[in-house]
């Protein structure tokens, strides 16, 4: 049982992994252009964890909590050395659930070998089919290659899912043609609404196409039911007539704050309670049990109560 839980009845499961603070595309609602990019590339706030490191914090936060999930994020975490030694530690802690997300640009070589470490399950974040919306979302070349990624991540057997961000605009034309993907492949497609997130945390209400203006638009070509939401989870989806699978992270328009169930862990070692936070707390393998505990009740003091508000913090920091 886990140790600690607020006064809304949350604690945490679920451990979001950011395994690095680099990444080999450039999406817009991540960072603001090229040369913010290269920046954030080239000058990291400090040396990523290695495996043995971050396998030792991971083993602790564990002991606490009894996670019931880790999930292996970025930055890019496909350009992580040693990722499948990290998943296989990771299962070797007793923790089964491992899952990662990733833009899929590496994922054609690397399915099958992180299958057989022990990984689970993989989300695979493409924002168009379209290539030349492709390059206008990520600032790079092509979504042809994200796609092989996702096809040789169902032959190697893993549970995939595909993520789109939709940016008023930017790639709203892309809804059906990915919907149209994603029911081809047999795999769940899930919209976000953009992320008051980074150097867009005060501006993303003008890219912010709306949940219902998703399902208004996917109304035009398809009839479908809600499906009841399952705790701590971050989307709602819906079935198609057809028994084809949605859904949409309303991050503005739906909240899930109020049983949220996860804590992230950065590349430094240390957590956060909530992607609205930029409050970092230091984890220190020195300190015993007593000050960890506090720690953790100061990440989960973090969560919001009612709604995701957002931070100046980089997606490329902290992952998605």
């Amino acid at each position: 049982m886990a140790l600690i839980n607020d006064k809304y009845g949350r604690t945490f499961r679920t451990l979001r992994v950011s395994l690095l603070q680099h990444c080999n595309l450039g999406c817009v609602y991540c960072v603001a252009g090229d040369e913010a990019l290269k920046a954030a590339n080239s000058s990291h706030e400090g040396k990523a964890l290695t495996v043995e490191e971050l396998l030792a914090v991971i083993r602790r936060l564990h002991g606490q909590l009894q996670f019931t999930r880790v999930r292996l994020t970025g930055g890019e975490p496909l350009l992580y050395s040693g990722l499948p030694a990290l998943i296989k530690g990771i299962r070797d802690a007793g923790i089964p659930d491992i899952r990662l997300t990733t833009n899929g640009f590496l994922l054609e070589r690397q399915a099958a070998p992180l299958k057989a470490a022990g990984l689970e399950a993989v989300n695979v974040s493409i924002d168009a089919i379209d290539e030349a919306v492709f390059f206008a979302m990520s600032r790079r070349h092509s979504a042809e290659r994200v796609i092989r990624g996702i096809d040789a991540a169902i032959q190697a057997g893993l549970d995939v899912k595909v993520n789109a961000v939709i940016m008023k605009g930017l790639n709203d034309s892309q809804i059906l043609p990915l919907l149209e993907f994603a029911f081809s492949r047999g795999v769940k497609l899930r919209f976000l609404e953009v992320m008051a997130m980074g150097h867009l945390h005060q501006d993303a209400g003008r890219f912010l196409v709306t949940q219902d203006e998703m399902l208004r638009i996917i109304g035009e070509r398809y009839r479908f039911e809600p499906l009841t939401r399952v705790a701590a989870a971050t989307a709602r989806y819906w079935r198609t007539d057809e028994g084809q699978v949605f859904g949409i992270i309303a991050n503005e328009s739906e909240p899930f704050c109020q049983d949220c169930d996860r804590l992230r862990l950065d590349s430094q070692g240390r957590i956060y309670g909530c992607l609205s936070s930029n409050h970092p707390i230091a984890l220190e393998l020195e300190e015993g049990e007593e000050a960890w505990a506090g720690k953790l009740a100061a990440a989960l003091e973090q969560k919001q109560p009612l709604r995701f508000t957002g931070s100046d913090l980089s997606m490329l920091s902290i992952g998605g």
